[in-house]
């Protein structure tokens, strides 16, 4: 039982740095006004990151103008605009 809990308790620990990871990125890109590509349960979602609600919620505009609010555990990952 000991184990499990351990077992646990460090793959939530491994999913929280995953999820600080993408957030940082997702900033970066923010701040330098490029796009990006999140990966959301086998979908592709992209565009520019508009506005990022630490912990919560990422909006991305498309290259139609369209815009979608994705919440950031729901990303799977993340991948940049060359």
């Amino acid at each position: 039982m000991r184990a499990l809990v351990l077992t646990l308790l460090m793959s939530f620990s491994a999913m929280s740095h995953a999820n600080e990871s993408i957030e940082a990125v997702l900033a970066a890109m923010q701040g330098e006004k490029k796009g990006v590509t999140l990966y959301v349960q086998g979908q592709q979602i992209g565009g520019a990151v508009v506005k990022l609600e630490p912990g919560k919620t990422v909006e991305l505009r498309g290259p139609g103008g369209q815009r979608v609010v994705v919440r950031l555990d729901r990303v799977d990952a993340v991948a940049l605009y060359p």
